[in-house]
């Protein structure tokens, strides 16, 4: 006999979890077809970019995580990138090199600009470090294992081999910043010298004519291409020979190459440091010196980082929008890694002058 009392509700348990959303659902939510959002997924470069940005946006909202082990089967991709940092070599691991990687906003700007881009493509970023032959070849190893499809490296000292060790494994790479010497890999950088320049030109437009400059280390060329912008703008200006002192691009540096120009050149009324933790470096020894900035003496730097907008006061500085130049390298290095074909062309972003209150 059938009894009155009202059947109970499904549990959760019972239901099951929840279905992974597919491609076709993602498709329907972008308005367009399962071949495109595909596309996109793999980093081809046919979609265009405003469709792209379509289809990115549906993914985030359908949560669209891909099938990682079916698309290996296929693909025969691990879907993971390496973020490489190549220093040079340090006494210890925890040495100066892994603290600044974790202070210095340059980093975290990158990862920022990387993960903006491999996220929504289901592709994951693993980072490595490598300061010594040990390291290099540790990492080479484990590159030719198969462990990732690609590898974004920042290595800017000119005696590093890893650049050309890793263009002989054959995987695809792109390099942050123009390589020291001719190896066969993309990379993206800015004009560093029209940066320096722009420095240069609004300095002695604000009619500074005592100049010095904080560079960044030599044997990278960043640091050679910004001194050289520099000085030759300031040349170009009626100050041949403008005085330098060379830093290593952190705080520290900053101050103490202030110390030392201002000790040499006491009548200076104006500095360009080749990064804003340099600059903030020149900002406090400036302070504690007694000249105001910017009325005694003018402070511009370079990278437009968080700390031109929370120093005192606010920092003119050059801005590389390290961001979009780190979202640039993923998407040659997806492209590279899903074409197969040779190395897509390098690209160099271009620089803008933010004016502030230092100078």
């Amino acid at each position: 006999m059938p009894s009155d009392a009202p059947s109970p509700a499904p549990s959760p348990a019972a239901s099951g979890p929840p279905r992974p959303v597919t491609l076709e659902q993602v498709a329907r939510v972008a308005g367009v077809s399962r071949a495109t959002v595909s596309r996109v997924i793999n980093g081809e470069p046919t979609v265009a970019p405003e469709l792209r940005k379509v289809v990115e946006r549906a993914i985030a909202e359908t949560r669209y995580v891909p099938n990682r082990a079916a698309r290996s089967l296929v693909t025969r991709r691990t879907d993971s990138v390496a973020l490489v940092i190549s220093e040079r070599e340090q006494r210890e691991v925890t040495g100066p090199f892994v603290g600044r990687m974790f202070t210095d906003p340059y980093f975290g700007r990158v990862v920022t600009g990387l993960l903006g881009v491999l996220r929504p493509r289901g592709v994951q970023m693993m980072l490595m470090l490598t300061d010594d032959e040990t390291s290099r070849e540790q990492l080479i190893g484990y590159l030719q294992q198969g462990h990732v499809d690609g590898v974004v490296l920042i290595s800017s000292h000119a005696e590093d081999p890893l650049p050309g060790r890793l263009a002989e494994t054959g995987l695809p790479v792109v390099l942050a910043g123009r390589p020291a010497s001719a190896v066969p890999v993309t990379y993206v950088d800015l004009d560093q010298f029209t940066g320096a320049r722009m420095a240069a030109d609004h300095l002695a437009a604000g009619g500074r004519r005592r100049v010095v400059t904080i560079a960044g280390p030599l044997d990278m060329p960043a640091g050679q291409e910004r001194l050289a912008g520099f000085r030759t703008a300031m040349a170009a200006h009626g100050q041949p020979d403008v005085p330098w002192a060379e830093g290593d691009f952190t705080q520290q540096s900053g101050t103490d190459c202030m110390r030392r120009l201002i000790a040499d050149h006491p009548g200076l009324d104006a500095v360009f440091a080749a990064s804003d933790l340099m600059a903030v470096g020149a900002l406090a020894a400036l302070h504690r010196l007694g000249r105001r900035v910017p009325e005694d003496v003018a402070v511009v730097g370079f990278d437009d980082n968080a700390v031109a907008v929370a120093c005192d006061p606010p920092l003119t500085t050059v801005r590389q929008p390290v961001e979009e130049m780190a979202a640039e390298m993923a998407r040659l290095l997806l492209r590279r890694i899903s074409s197969g074909e040779g190395l897509p062309p390098s690209v160099v972003f271009h620089p803008t002058l933010i004016t502030r209150a230092s100078a």
